[in-house]
This record gives structure tokens, C-alpha cells and sequence, in this order.
């Protein structure tokens, strides 16, 4: 598993609450943000977006994600080094299972960092996170 320095999980944290500042969440009023780390070292950052048909929302770490692919920053070549997902309340917030899948293409051994239901934050390889994550190749 990559596994960001604590300067730099803590970066990405940081980065991650700034970013669940700008979510759109009028339905929930639960707002996440994420924080990526690619391979290049470059941070990208994402925010839940909240839509009236629930099914069209998108999580944070997904925007983050696809803010990286459209930048030309990422690729399926894992080169996804971290994720840090939060939200506002501090709650427990592990990635949901698209995210997860999402995670596991561009990285599976990127590590996430989340808080667990322990209460801590916790970091675990996306791998572990989806054990035989789905894969075309």
C-alpha cells in the first residue's frame, strides 16, 4: 500500500475539510469532501453534489477523482497515491461502495483514510476496502 507521509495525510485531510465547505448539499445537509493524491504528487480535491433525483448525486471522492482523469493527471495506470474523505459533523465516513469500486480502478493499493466506526481516523488500502474489487482486465 502507498502510504503518504503523516505531513502529508494530514495535508490531505486539511484539504479534504476545505473542500466539504463547498458541497451542495440541500437534501442532506451532510457534507463530504475528498482530497486525492496522484502519483505526480498533485492534490486534487472534490465535494459531494447533491441533486433532486437522489440517484444523480455524486460523492466527494468521486468528483475528486474525475476532477484528476479530466486534468490529464490521472489514468488506469494507479497512479491514485491517498484518499482522504471527511465531513463536516466529524461522523464516521468510510468511501460508499462505488466510490470504493471508483478508488480500486485508478489505485488499489492507494491508501484511504477515513474515520472508522472506532471513533479514529484510519487508514486501509483500497484493496482491503473492496477485497476482489471488479476488474475488465
Amino acid at each position: 500500500m502507498s502510504q503518504p507521509s503523516h505531513a502529508r495525510a494530514e495535508e490531505l485531510l486539511a484539504a479534504a475539510h476545505q473542500a466539504a465547505e463547498k458541497a451542495y448539499a440541500p437534501f442532506s445537509g451532510f457534507r463530504v469532501g475528498a482530497a486525492i493524491l496522484t502519483r505526480s504528487g498533485k492534490v486534487f480535491t472534490g465535494c459531494n453534489v447533491e441533486n433532486s433525483s437522489y440517484g444523480l448525486t455524486n460523492c466527494a471522492e468521486r468528483t475528486a477523482i474525475f476532477s484528476a482523469v479530466a486534468a490529464g493527471e490521472l489514468s488506469a495506470e494507479h497512479e491514485l497515491e491517498a484518499v482522504a474523505v471527511v465531513n463536516h459533523e466529524g461522523a464516521i465516513c468510510s468511501p460508499c461502495g462505488a466510490c470504493r469500486q471508483v478508488i480500486f480502478e485508478f489505485g488499489p493499493e492507494a491508501a484511504v483514510i477515513f474515520r472508522a466506526h472506532s471513533g479514529q481516523m484510519t487508514e486501509l488500502a483500497a484493496r482491503d476496502l473492496l477485497p476482489e474489487g471488479f476488474r475488465l482486465r
